[in-house]
């Protein structure tokens, strides 16, 4: 029995996509990275939502934007993503060792 749009509406965590669209993974790299591979799916669903209205090829895609964003993790890290606003705004008052060595090369020390 094909799974239809419907069914994917009501799933409410994680392992839930995963099992639903049959996308392999680690319950380990799920836990410690959850909220990030979200969010990474969710971008990734939002585009596919706006190319297409047949639900069978959004859920194919869905699959392989799911598998993708779970690969993203295993290979990076949240903090290289930046999918967060606290990922992207650096706090107040704190200097980069980035920029005290771009500073240094600009001085030739």
């Amino acid at each position: 029995m094909p799974k239809t749009l419907a069914e994917f509406n009501q799933l409410t965590d994680a392992e839930g996509y995963f099992e639903f669209l049959e996308v392999p993974y680690d319950p380990k790299v799920v836990n410690v990275n959850r909220l990030h591979i979200l969010r990474k799916f969710s971008q990734m669903k939002a585009a596919i939502d706006s190319e297409t209205d047949d639900p069978q090829v959004r859920l194919e895609r869905y699959r392989s934007a799911l598998a993708t964003a779970y690969q993203v993790f295993l290979n990076s890290t949240s903090y290289e993503q930046k999918l967060f606003k606290v990922f992207q705004t650096p706090p107040p008052a704190v200097v980069l060792l980035s920029d005290i060595t771009a500073e240094e090369e600009k001085a030739g020390v």
